[in-house]
């Protein structure tokens, strides 16, 4: 018997140097949302985040705070992960740069690109930003109060160095053909058509290594110079699948990745570096890079100095856990940029979950409950508006299916949602209160098909809102093993007969305080 196809998707890795913000909760849980789908779509997955924590930021940053860098690796990681649990998400490993099996992997991928003829030592001179780990060309720069600074914003400083350079020039036409070939390589379009234009532009050789400072992973044979930054970083991917060790049966089974999910601030280092590196190394590179928008708050950019920073474990402590993880994957297109806006959340939570699902699920579980001597009603003869709505519920799946192939996140909770209305249609139009006195063998069709359709719905809305759906799934007494995806549909339906408790509101609405 054949096994599982596979999944690789990836989170950046965060860098220590800032904590957790509503960026990085949101990034993580887009990955988590599509590791959970592909699990309960019959996927052996593997869901990988960490953190970055190796540079001249660092080692700043850490003696400003009279600590070594490790003591600030150490406690800024420990943050991470603890967002990691707060937030419910189901990573499969956590990898810090620092670790032992990170060294020995950057080591091997910079000895095999040196064998490979594609490194070199030079002189480096050029404007860098400690900030932004990063050099920028003369025609880059701007102006500010005078003094020239990064597109970031941040302050730069000419740097003249020993060096050691990666061969990017000579990789245009490798990496335009990359692109040509695999036609969702990068996603969304737009980003696609950004990198090709940088390309098109022109490469130069890119300064892999430094000298100023000691915080990193030293270069093999010559301790005096660090691999710089991005080098390190991004071979965190290729660690986490086992490399050096290319015939294990985790690389061989993960690598190459499906989805590295980045923020479009570092979508060059992703989709343009990143697989040239592989590609020198001759190893395949990732199949798609996706590069999200970012979030403003309340229509401000979100920075330190306007002191709106968006703090996730706050939110969440308000709103509520699967609350949070739906307006964030639900309120704008996945790839656009987007606004966190307190009334929009609110307008969701009551609108989307306690109306729409919540409001459905307790009014037709209490009236099985209470009419229906608390058992599961068998159904009767189904007319055609029964048939129709179970139908449309039935084939839910590939079309949500086909928006997670291509991130679509927010559309395929709208197809659910689309759904969830056309359910509450359906009930309201079939009057089953009314049908009590009049016709109780219809009443109890309609009340299994609706509570049917819940069932499907919940098996759905599991990668969304996994303790939410658990609810709804324990209040229809579906065993664990009969919540995956292979379960949807009319070849599963729901059992007539059993003993239901007393059915709880799963989503309360909010009211302001």
């Amino acid at each position: 018997m054949p096994g599982k196809p596979s999944f690789y998707i990836t989170t950046p890795i965060y860098y220590v140097n800032d904590i957790p913000h509503i960026g990085h909760a949101y990034t993580t849980l887009a990955c988590d949302y599509l590791a959970r789908f592909k699990r309960l779509d019959g996927f052996d997955v593997m869901f990988l985040t960490g953190t970055d924590e190796h540079g001249q930021k660092v080692e700043k940053s850490a003696e400003a705070a009279g600590m070594t860098p490790i003591e600030l690796c150490d406690k800024v990681s420990q943050r991470f992960r603890e967002l990691a649990d707060f937030m419910n998400y189901s990573h499969d490993d956590f990898i810090r740069t620092t670790e032992e099996r990170h060294k020995i992997s950057c080591q091997a991928l910079w000895t095999k690109l040196e064998e490979n003829g594609h490194i070199y030592l030079d002189k480096y001179a050029g404007w860098y930003s400690v900030r932004d780990e990063a050099f920028y060309g003369e025609g880059e720069l701007e102006e500010k109060d005078g003094e020239k600074v990064a597109p970031t914003g941040a302050p730069v400083e000419w740097v003249e160095e020993e060096s050691y350079f990666f061969r990017l020039s000579a990789w245009e036409d490798r990496l335009l053909e990359f692109y040509e070939n695999l036609p969702q390589t990068v996603l969304p379009n737009s980003r696609k058509n950004e990198v090709k234009s940088f390309v098109k532009g022109g490469l130069r050789d890119l300064s892999v290594s430094r000298t100023s400072f000691k915080w990193g992973i030293p270069v093999p044979g010559n301790d005096k110079h660090i691999m710089y930054v991005w080098i390190d970083a991004l071979t965190n991917y290729m660690t986490a699948a086992g490399y050096p060790d290319m015939d294990s049966e985790k690389f061989q089974k993960f690598w190459p990745a499906d989805i590295h999910m980045v923020g479009k601030d570092i979508l060059r280092f992703h989709a343009l570096y990143w697989p040239a590196f592989l590609m020198a190394a001759d190893i395949d590179p990732a199949k798609r890079v996706f590069a999200h928008g970012w979030w403003t708050n309340e229509g401000q950019k979100i920075s330190k100095s306007l002191g709106n920073v968006i703090d996730p474990f706050q939110i969440v402590e308000e709103f509520g856990l699967d609350q949070v993880r739906y307006f964030l994957m639900r309120e704008v297109p996945f790839g656009n940029d987007g606004d966190f806006n307190r009334q929009a959340m609110i307008n969701r939570i009551n609108s989307d979950l306690a109306n729409d699902l919540g409001n459905l699920a307790q009014r037709s579980l209490s009236m099985i409950f209470k009419n229906c001597d608390g058992v599961m009603p068998s159904p009767g003869k189904l007319t055609d508006t029964d048939k129709d709505i179970l139908t449309a519920v039935d084939s839910l799946l590939p079309k949500v299916r086909d928006h997670i192939e291509v991130q679509a996140i927010s559309k395929s909770l709208e197809t659910i949602w689309k759904l969830v209305s056309d359910a509450n249609g359906y009930f309201a139009g079939q009057e089953p209160w009314a049908l009590k006195k009049t016709d109780p063998d219809r009443m109890a069709t309609v009340l299994y098909t609706t509570a049917e359709i819940i069932r499907q719905i919940a098996i759905l809305i599991q990668p969304i809102m996994p303790d939410s759906a658990a609810k709804l799934l324990d209040q229809l007494k579906i065993p664990a093993d009969e919540r995956g995806f292979d379960q949807l549909g009319g070849d599963h339906r729901l059992a007539s007969g059993f003993e239901m408790d007393k059915p709880e509101g799963v989503f309360p609405r909010f009211v302001d305080q």
